[in-house]
């Protein structure tokens, strides 16, 4: 699989037995990342087995407790088990300095590097890339600044076309670079065989979108069009929507309003409200302006290529 989710946390407000703060584990294109860090998230990960020295990059989407007070704590751990390798935190303009303040009064300094990227643009912009993702934020809505992000793949090689490549003795094994790379063939003789003959298109590079919390926001749409999933916070029920205008956040129907019109391929809710006792409410609502929902919960793992999701032990 080329794209992985793993709720680690998916309620808002204060941690409870059995709810936890936003965070999600995300496997994209061989790359692993931390998005959020609420209270509980390292529990969380050794629960689900998720290896800590696997994440070399974690995205806070805003300094609300819920969304990074877990933040510290993974820190400090990472230092307890000799991390060696840098560690980037990209966040709001303020993390470094939160973040720092509570190694220096703690006399906790690390061994390794803490690489802060702090955001403050209003506008979308390239947060990370490499030669296999790139990462963009979704500015959003909320109290305070605060930042969704799009995960997509880099597009892939072309795939050879073995049979086809067959009938010419003349291409080699050390030509199958260049042909993965779309380049055409020439022969000795000097005529052209076109690379789409001896080659395949590859997937479609996938994407991921994350939108904490943030109140109904239409503008993003351009941003997310056609992401294969989304996750949408939908803090409360269409029967509070009051409350979306004082608290900045969105209802389930507007979550998967946004979804529809970014004709979004799945959309995940979460970021439930404490008062609500039966979440399949929220699946209803989202259901009635888009079919493609499914519920955020604890130790769920999707995958792109494969729904329903994963339940982890």
């Amino acid at each position: 699989m080329s794209l992985n989710i793993t709720i680690l946390g998916c309620h808002s407000a204060t941690p409870r037995k059995n709810a936890y703060p936003s965070s999600q584990y995300l496997e994209i294109n061989s790359r692993f990342f931390l998005i959020d860090c609420g209270e509980g998230t390292q529990r969380q990960m050794r629960k689900y087995k998720i290896g800590f020295s696997k994440i070399d990059r974690i995205f806070i989407s805003h300094l609300h407790g819920d969304h990074f007070f877990g933040l510290i704590g993974l820190i400090s751990t990472f230092g307890i088990l000799n991390r060696e390798k840098d560690l980037h935190i990209y966040g709001p303009k303020g993390i470094k300095e939160v973040t720092i303040l509570q190694l220096k009064l703690s006399k906790s300094w690390t061994r390794f590097n803490l690489i802060f990227h702090e955001l403050d643009s209003k506008k979308s912009e390239v947060i990370f890339e490499d030669t296999k993702v790139i990462v963009k934020t979704i500015p959003l809505d909320h109290r305070v600044y605060t930042n969704g992000f799009l995960f997509t793949e880099k597009p892939k090689d072309r795939k050879l076309d073995i049979n086809t490549i067959k009938r010419y003795k003349e291409i080699e094994i050390c030509d199958y670079h260049n042909l993965k790379a779309g380049k055409d063939f020439v022969l000795p003789s000097g005529e052209i065989i076109p690379n789409k003959e001896l080659t395949l298109d590859p997937e479609k590079p996938k994407s991921f979108a994350y939108c904490s919390d943030t109140s109904y926001k239409p503008d993003i749409v351009p941003i997310i069009k056609n992401v294969d999933l989304l996750y949408h916070e939908a803090t409360f029920l269409k029967d509070r929507e009051d409350l979306c205008d004082k608290t900045k956040h969105s209802t389930a129907e507007q979550a998967a309003s946004i979804a529809n019109l970014a004709r979004a391929g799945k959309l995940i809710i979460g970021h439930y409200s404490s008062r609500y006792n039966d979440i399949s409410d929220f699946k209803k609502e989202a259901e009635s302006v888009f079919k493609n929902v499914e519920l955020a919960e604890v130790g769920k793992r999707y995958s792109i290529d494969s729904f329903p999701y994963e339940i982890l032990n």
